[in-house]
């Protein structure tokens, strides 16, 4: 896997078109910004009810997208990131389909998980309450069978997504065959995407159990057997992301846009420097992805402290609404069919009431934070919130997944800050420093606050630092090559050099 900078990215809603046109966008317009791609589900259908994380043929390249060939091309030239979807298949899904018409008579009735599977004895009351699902409502759906019986299947998220029986033959052969055809495509990087769901035992929150580590760390091994490298996709608390790291390649640090956030609000740093000080090291940074901004990561959980504070959690809240003029609370909660503080839906762009120098403050602090970083296709080009497809599916995260045209990239790209940025992703990628080891010092202003940090990489002759001032907000880049030839930047001045 490269360390280098990461595009995430829907095939069609970057490129209007399908993975040829993918690959043309990469090789011309985004030359040298990226070394890898992660190719949201492109498996058919990639219009499902959860923007192709509800797939019915998990095997099957979406048509309008192209095939596995074009897959492969991609991956001649860049490391690939594809979803692993451990937990659930569509209802659509032929599977699915076959165990409704058979019953338990279907080839494929092991393959899904129903409530009696778990609670042969059935349900209590106690067990149901210890229960975590991330969204309002039961975790099961019932069904008629074609016979006239009802069953009540596992549906962690939606009644369209039906959660498989891991632990079942049907369900271990299930996800040999996505690997299979993973490693026959090039794929190199395995997102195990709801991993922490996978596994469910009566009396346990059905969550990031002991049996789902486990469940993940076989997981893990069998794609290594593969030569491809596994990324835990779970928002948890943020020892669980520690705890997580010891048993895969990679994990997800979402701990890290939050905090990013509360520290340019706050202008204090003491939070995220805690953090960078425990952060898991094997990781991939994001400020944003499909998903929401993170809040269950930085929050109490169980009664175990989290980074930031309640009423900390609570401002970081509101000044995010309030940065995006009340278009987050649209998209937010019940209109997210998510708890209040699961995630937020709102592009980062906005949630910094779109000013340039703080996002471009951010995306510093996450380059050169421990991990790859990976940007998502609309924090790449500053995209704002895009209220009219919010307005037109009524699904909270479309907030942050819009469809764009070539016009629209160009545009996008022409914009001073994403000028900014693309020569920020440049500095990443070319300097040897950030294979070497990572430093990190903060300075206190007064009695509690820290207004100052400085994070360092430091390989042989090379070396990289940022060093920010969260109360005058600027930042000074400064890198040594391995011939001793030193480069000086601030970000202000970046950005205004990219005003020209």
């Amino acid at each position: 896997m490269k360390n280098q900078v990461q595009l995430i990215t829907y095939v069609d809603r970057i490129s209007n078109a399908g993975l040829k046109e993918l690959k043309a966008l990469l090789d011309d317009e985004l030359q040298g910004l990226f070394g890898g791609v992660h190719l949201l589900p492109f498996y058919f259908p990639i219009d499902g009810s959860d923007a192709g994380f509800d797939p019915i043929d998990h095997v099957q390249v979406d048509s309008r997208l192209g095939n596995w060939d074009d897959v492969k091309r991609i991956g001649d030239d860049y490391d690939i990131m594809a979803d692993l979807i451990v937990n659930h298949m569509s209802a659509e899904s032929p599977e699915f389909k076959d165990v409704l018409k058979h019953g338990k008579q279907s080839a494929y009735w092991d393959l899904f998980l129903t409530k009696d599977k778990v609670f042969p004895e059935g349900l209590s009351e106690q067990d149901q309450s210890a229960i975590y699902r991330p969204r309002p409502g039961s975790c099961f759906s019932t069904y008629t069978l074609a016979d006239g019986s009802t069953e009540e299947f596992w549906t962690t998220f939606t009644r369209n997504q039906i959660d498989i029986d891991v632990n079942s033959a049907a369900g271990k052969d299930y996800l040999n065959r996505v690997l299979a055809r993973f490693d026959h495509s090039k794929v190199n990087l395995i997102r195990l995407d709801a991993a922490g769901y996978a596994v469910k035992k009566p009396g346990t929150s059905c969550f990031m159990i002991e049996e789902s580590f486990e469940f993940v760390d076989k997981l893990a091994k069998q794609a290594n057997e593969l030569g491809m490298t596994t990324l835990a996709e779970i928002h948890s608390h943020h020892m669980t992301q520690v705890e997580i790291a010891k048993r895969v390649d990679m994990v997800y640090d979402f701990a890290l846009p939050p905090l990013i956030l509360h520290t340019l609000f706050s202008r204090d740093c003491q939070a995220l420097t805690h953090w960078l000080e425990m952060a898991p090291r094997n990781c991939i940074t994001v400020l944003d992805t499909h998903d929401g901004i993170g809040i269950i990561d930085v929050g109490p959980m169980d009664g175990l402290r989290g980074l930031l504070t309640e009423n900390q959690i609570d401002n970081l809240v509101e000044t995010i609404h309030d940065n995006s003029k009340g278009e987050s609370l649209q998209a937010t909660g019940a209109a997210a069919s998510n708890v209040d503080l699961y995630q937020i839906n709102c592009t980062y762009y906005d949630a910094l009431g779109q000013n340039d120098l703080d996002y471009l403050m951010a995306r510093a602090i996450q380059f050169f934070a421990p991990g790859i970083p990976q940007v998502y296709y609309a924090g790449l080009l500053a995209m704002p919130n895009d209220m009219a497809l919010l307005n037109n599916t009524q699904v909270g995260r479309d907030i942050n997944r819009p469809y764009l045209t070539p016009e629209k990239v160009q545009q996008g790209l022409q914009k001073p800050v994403v000028k900014a940025l693309t020569k920020l992703i440049k500095l990443r990628n070319s300097s040897p420093a950030f294979d070497g080891r990572f430093t990190m010092t903060s300075n206190k202003a007064g009695a509690s606050a820290e207004h100052t940090l400085t994070l360092s990489w430091a390989a042989a002759a090379s070396r990289a630092s940022l060093t920010l001032d969260f109360t005058n907000k600027d930042g000074q880049i400064m890198l040594l090559d391995e011939q001793g030839q030193e480069t000086q930047v601030s970000l202000s001045r970046l950005l205004a050099q990219s005003q020209v």
